[in-house]
């Protein structure tokens, strides 16, 4: 049985997932805010006094709501995909991705005010 599934190589994957990240960039502007606050929260802790590992964890806390505006993204992209029309589930669907990306902001500041209470004041 032959499906309708193109080969992938690795090169072939990489290409899908830039394409991928390439439109959620220019589509999504939540997605672009997330990148200000990435890079901004990137400079800001890589010029704080603290320890290398502090300032890791501060910077790998940072992707958290990215890869989650990505996964609301997909999302939505699928309930669209499905219908345009006000349905209570399509809402229901769109509405648990905008949760995961407000979960993702409230973990994200709880890494970075537990990592900084650390670093400042153990």
């Amino acid at each position: 049985m032959a499906l309708n599934k193109p080969r992938y190589t690795l090169f072939k994957n990489t290409k899908y997932a830039l394409n991928g990240l390439i439109e959620v960039t220019k589509n999504e502007k939540s997605f672009r805010l997330q990148i200000i606050l990435f890079v901004v929260g990137m400079i800001l802790a890589w010029s704080l006094p603290i320890d290398f590992i502090y300032q890791s964890i501060l910077s790998v806390s940072l992707f958290i709501p990215l890869l989650a505006e990505v996964i609301n993204s997909a999302v939505e992209r699928t309930v669209d995909l499905v219908t345009f029309d006000h349905h209570e589930l399509a809402k229901r669907a769109k509405d648990a991705g905008a949760a995961l990306v407000f979960l993702s902001l409230g973990m994200l500041a709880l890494i970075w005010g537990l990592t900084l209470y650390a670093a400042f004041f153990l």
